[in-house]
């Protein structure tokens, strides 16, 4: 089932899902800040797992503000706490959608999901760079603390996504940024309980009560490509995640063993600061 509706909350797990879309590698003159109107359309299921499929088209701003120890880019947020020729620490971000359980077959009679926003540190390895930085391959461990977006914000435990980064600048000679990544994802209890248990209160013959544990969530596999042209900018992804052999597999909130999502977003640039400043890896 395919639904399409924009929610206030879906801006915020939006501009997150859209994180990491490659950007172009090497040092040149750009502006301190860029300013713009986007708009952005996401194909995903309700949660991992789940076999509800719904549509997102929303608006979003495109904003970078670049300062020799922090850069704020519609990559995310990248602090130079620790930058060496090896490694550096950034700041992680991420995000998932609200779930009406009376929308959702799965969970139908249970409590809502409320969105989620995950944050944290992630040391980044640089494993490999090409002598003109055109190609790099690097190991991100982003460890996320997630809470829920509401009135009284809960904590919803913690994850940890090691992966594997393969970032190509320029394909082809033509300004297109390739990303490609892969990796095990692990969380906490609370996390896996959040969206996979189910309390004896809300069990039923087609239902039983399931307590999830802590530990391995899955794999993910995910690929994006991205442009930027002289007032605009566009990035697209698509990813795809196995929980075969996840901790939480065997509960009855888990429809299918896999999840696929895409997305894309168009941003148009029409502001930009007049003071220039070099812009590296």
């Amino acid at each position: 089932m395919i639904k399409t509706r924009p929610r206030t909350a879906g801006l915020i797990f939006c501009m997150a899902l859209l994180l990491g879309l490659p950007q172009p590698a090497g040092a040149e003159m750009v502006p301190q800040w860029e300013l713009g109107p986007g708009v952005a359309g996401l194909l995903l299921p309700d949660y991992r797992g789940s076999d509800e499929v719904r549509g997102y088209l929303l608006p979003i701003p495109y904003f970078i503000y670049r300062l020799e120890w922090l850069k704020a880019t519609q990559t995310g947020i990248r602090s130079t706490l620790l930058d060496r020729e090896e490694a550096e620490i950034n700041l992680s971000l991420s995000a998932t959608p609200p779930v009406r359980s009376r929308n959702n077959r799965a969970r139908d009679g249970m409590n809502d999901l409320k969105p989620m926003v995950e944050f944290g540190p992630s040391l980044d390895i640089h494993l490999w760079r090409a002598d003109d930085r055109r190609f790099k391959l690097d190991v991100r461990t982003p460890v996320r603390a997630a809470f829920t977006v509401e009135s009284h914000p809960r904590d919803a435990g913690v994850s940890l996504s090691p992966t594997l980064n393969f970032d190509v600048a320029g394909i082809g000679n033509r300004p297109w940024q390739l990303g490609v990544l892969a990796g095990p994802i692990f969380a906490t209890r609370r996390q896996h309980q959040y969206f996979y248990g189910v309390p004896e209160s809300y069990a039923r013959p087609d239902r039983p009560a399931f307590d999830a544990d802590g530990g391995y969530a899955g794999m993910q596999f995910l690929i994006a490509l991205s442009r930027r042209f002289d007032k605009a900018w566009f990035g697209a992804y698509a990813r795809y995640d196995t929980l075969r052999g996840a901790v939480f597999e065997d509960s009855p909130l888990v429809r299918r063993r896999y999840y696929v999502s895409t997305g894309f977003a168009i941003a148009w640039i029409p502001l930009q600061s007049s003071r220039m400043v070099e812009r590296g890896d």
